[in-house]
């Protein structure tokens, strides 16, 4: 596909804010980048969800050099995150080709992701729970069974998982100083293997299937920047602000497509 220098720069850009405000809490912002690639730049589905997961391959390195850098890569969350993403991602992408290729079921599994997320994230930002009703951490086989869950549906929506197992996680005590780098990390690298997958499926199966290289490779190359800047970021930034402008953008875009996918 041959791009516009309007549609370049709007996918540099676009890669580059969202990963900036969305890495210092270990979310990639593929999540977010979804509805500028559906609307504005017209990726056609399902390319548009590979195109994600393209974005997150690429992006990856910026936040995850630093989180290293700081020392938060090392220990036993991203290893049980890595056993129960990276299958979930792979049936994930399976099922998005198989079983649910209209945009109209697209934009209400949107919905259905994006809108507990955010309102999760509103109420915690807005009412922080003491820290004797967080809960008791997750054993270690509910956690692969959440990132089996997360790592499914991140392959069908094109997100990795890490916006989904981060909140999660946090409300059960987590730190995000531990999370973060253990999140993003399971999303850089499920991406791999979920966009290896649809390039698979794409050399087997009809249809628009394949990433759109070039997109994935632009708004990637922004995301790669901002990631570097947000992780730089994360000592600096306050927790409360990032998880309500992360929980309101959230809502408002699964509101907006669960109003499309119930008139379109």
């Amino acid at each position: 596909m041959i791009i516009t220098w309007e549609a370049a720069v709007l996918a540099l850009g676009a890669g580059l804010m969202i990963a900036t405000v969305t890495t210092p809490v270990g979310v990639s912002g593929a999540v977010f980048l979804l509805p500028v690639q559906l609307s504005v730049l017209h990726v056609p589905s399902p390319a548009v969800t590979p195109t994600n997961l393209l974005f997150n391959v690429v992006a990856g390195p910026g936040g995850l050099l630093r989180f290293r850098a700081q020392g938060g890569l090392a220990g036993p969350l991203t290893r049980m995150l890595l056993i129960g993403t990276l299958p979930g991602v792979v049936l994930g992408a399976v099922i998005r080709v198989f079983a649910v290729p209209g945009p109209r079921v697209f934009r209400l599994i949107v919905a259905i992701v994006l809108l507990p997320l955010g309102l999760w994230l509103c109420v915690r930002a807005l009412w922080p729970a003491p820290p004797s009703t967080t809960g008791r951490p997750l054993p270690g086989r509910a956690i692969i069974a959440l990132a089996v869950a997360a790592g499914t549906i991140g392959g069908i929506y094109g997100i990795g998982g890490g916006s989904l197992l981060g909140p999660i996680l946090a409300g059960r005590g987590v730190p995000i100083t531990q999370l973060a780098p253990a999140v993003l990390a399971s999303t850089f690298l499920t991406s791999i293997a979920g966009a290896a997958t649809y390039v698979v499926l794409a050399a087997t199966t009809s249809g628009t299937i394949a990433p759109d290289w070039a997109l994935g490779l632009l708004s990637g190359l922004g995301g790669l920047i901002g990631g570097y800047v947000g992780a730089r970021l994360q000592p600096h930034l306050p927790e409360r602000v990032l998880r309500l402008l992360l929980g309101v953008l959230a809502t408002a875009l699964a509101t907006l497509y669960a109003v499309q996918a119930a008139t379109f």
